[in-house]
């Protein structure tokens, strides 16, 4: 392995990561442990841990999103047959999460807790259906605090209401 300053292991995180990577694996197999860019390796394994939690928050947030277009916005959309893809969604959303537990059993625990999170999003894509369609978000007054608990977004059944 060749030699490099500590000083140029951190610029070469932002000009070449899989160096960067391949440099910091090789000098933790050789135990040179004072030699590892610690500080955005520990960034790396931090990112590593949050990111299937955050695909986790992605997916509530489709939930979220949809159930709140089931229940406020079925009449601008199209009518009686509107909103069977938002069930649709839904079901697949709960499916993948549910996937997701059973490969990191942790996240159960972390989702529930992240719903706030999750309602921002939901909030966000709202806004710009609502715009895409030709509306102002504005009239609507989406509320700023989730109107569902996490049970209801992962259990409540939308088929009863066709």
């Amino acid at each position: 392995m060749r030699t490099i300053s500590k000083e140029e292991l951190k610029d070469l995180y932002h000009k070449d990561f899989p160096l960067w990577a391949e440099i910091n694996l090789e000098l933790l197999r050789e135990k040179l442990y004072d030699l590892v860019d610690w500080e955005n390796l520990l960034e790396e394994i931090e990112d590593m841990a949050r990111s299937d939690l955050k695909a986790c928050i992605s997916l509530l947030a489709r939930i979220l999103e949809h159930l709140y277009k089931w229940d406020n916005f079925r009449n601008l959309a199209g009518g009686e047959t509107a909103g069977r893809g938002w069930i649709k969604s839904i079901n697949n959303a709960r499916k993948d999460i549910l996937a997701e537990f059973k490969k990191y059993p942790s996240l159960r625990n972390k989702l529930p807790k992240e719903i706030d999170k999750a309602w921002i999003d939901a909030v966000r894509n709202l806004e710009r259906w609502l715009e895409d369609n030709g509306y102002e978000p504005e009239e609507f007054n989406i509320p700023e605090e989730c109107p569902y608990t996490y049970e209801e977004a992962m259990t409540r059944d939308l088929r009863k209401d066709l």
